[in-house]
């Protein structure tokens, strides 16, 4: 079993796999390499002045790569609580977890086939990006209707990461890095 099962690897999922890996935890991620940012160009994402959308989900995977974080091009085809956790199912098999995060972009269905409470069309989450699944968090273009920035994915993907490291650490936990850490 693994701690965290990422199901997307756009800002909201990479972002997610980030955090949750570079605090220690064990992180999967799998995708289909089919994000939006591939028809994206940045411009409006802070800290970047200019730069293409498939440039950035590989210098975004390169990064999430080198805290450990085994990204598989896969599809997850079904989902469900199992226990403790999450069990997934995927084209090369299946895998479980703990905590689960959802990056599907617009695509709701794995949310819906847990059983997740939905407002309307949107999956309904609280500020931590939290489900009404316990542990089972939704990320980006499946919780915002029409506010699809990359930026305000990651900022999701982001916040869910800090939840999931805090139910870990039994307090709030920050991720806040100084030069020293740098060296």
């Amino acid at each position: 079993m693994t701690d965290v099962i990422v199901v997307g690897g756009g800002p909201a999922g990479l972002s997610a796999a980030l955090f949750t890996a570079k605090n220690g935890l064990d992180t999967v991620v799998y995708d289909t390499d089919e994000t939006w940012m591939h028809k994206a160009h940045l411009f409006n994402y802070l800290g970047i002045d200019s730069k293409d959308g498939t440039e950035f989900v590989e210098d975004a995977r390169e990064q999430v790569a080198e805290f450990g974080v085994d990204i598989t091009e896969s599809e997850v085809t079904g989902i469900e609580q199992d226990g403790d956790g999450f069990a997934v199912t995927t084209g090369d098999g299946d895998a479980t977890a703990q905590y689960l995060v959802l990056a599907t972009g617009a695509d709701r269905s794995l949310a819906e086939e847990l059983g997740c409470d939905f407002d309307g069309d949107l999956v309904d989450v609280d500020l931590s990006m939290e489900t009404s699944v316990s542990d089972a968090y939704a990320t980006g273009a499946m919780v915002r209707d029409q506010e699809w920035q990359a930026v305000i994915s990651a900022g999701d993907g982001g916040a869910a990461a800090l939840d999931i490291l805090s139910k870990e650490e039994g307090e709030h936990f920050h991720d806040f890095d100084v030069p020293a850490d740098a060296e």
